[in-house]
């Protein structure tokens, strides 16, 4: 099995070549999909080993720029801050060897610890124990033939990951891996644990229960 990794990114400079090194494995092809930087992310990813894509601004539209333009039997969404762990690839295919799996996840990890990072590590722990939707920062991967099925990566302005992981649960079981995931806490930091925390809850509700995906958007980023 082939598998592709497509990392969305805007601006990352600092961070964008630990995300391409971690991804590098053999029959593994990493693309970044720059929404149009004004740093040197996509230099940075070139010289990291990357195939570099340009595309408009947008995680949703550059995941699915990336995934168009791949060639792998499997994708997985890697954020431009997070970590993918030694071993993942093979943790990968020996999930996908089961028919009855489209995809999945790994577990978060933040790549700080402070008390209220560990109780969120927790939380997200606890989501996927009991409801079976890991977000994004999660390394989320899925066989091509599921994607291709359900249409593609949902194109709306926020929870693109959320409406993935349900689509893809309508079609198969997700494998929840326990190797971890590790994520940037900046944006937990800069504006608070909790604070952020609970946004994300709450816009993930709001998104549940159909609330316009532009009023989200427009809520989680004032």
């Amino acid at each position: 099995m082939r598998l592709s990794v497509v990392i969305p990114a805007l601006d990352e400079a600092e961070r964008i070549a630990e995300a391409v090194e971690s991804a590098r494995a053999p029959d593994v092809e990493v693309i970044v999909v720059d929404g149009g930087s004004s740093d040197d992310t996509a230099q940075r990813a070139r010289d990291a080993g990357a195939r570099v894509l340009p595309s408009a601004s947008g995680r949703a539209r550059q995941l699915e720029v990336g995934a168009r333009a791949s060639r792998g039997d499997a994708l997985l969404f890697l954020h431009a801050d997070t970590r993918l762990p030694a071993g993942y690839a093979a943790a990968v295919e020996r999930a996908l060897e089961t028919p009855s799996v489209v995809g999945g996840a790994f577990r978060l990890r933040f790549d700080r610890s402070t008390p209220a990072l560990r109780w969120i590590e927790r939380g997200a722990r606890l989501r996927v124990a009991l409801f079976g939707l890991p977000y994004g920062d999660q390394a989320l991967f899925v066989r091509r033939a599921t994607l291709e099925a359900i249409g593609g990566v949902p194109q709306v302005p926020i929870l693109e990951d959320l409406d993935l992981v349900r689509a893809m649960k309508r079609r198969g079981r997700l494998a929840l891996l326990p190797l971890e995931a590790v994520t940037s806490a900046r944006r937990h930091l800069a504006a608070g644990p909790w604070r952020t925390a609970a946004r994300h809850v709450l816009a993930a509700l709001a998104g549940l229960a159909g609330v316009d995906r532009g009023r989200v958007a427009a809520w989680v980023r004032r």
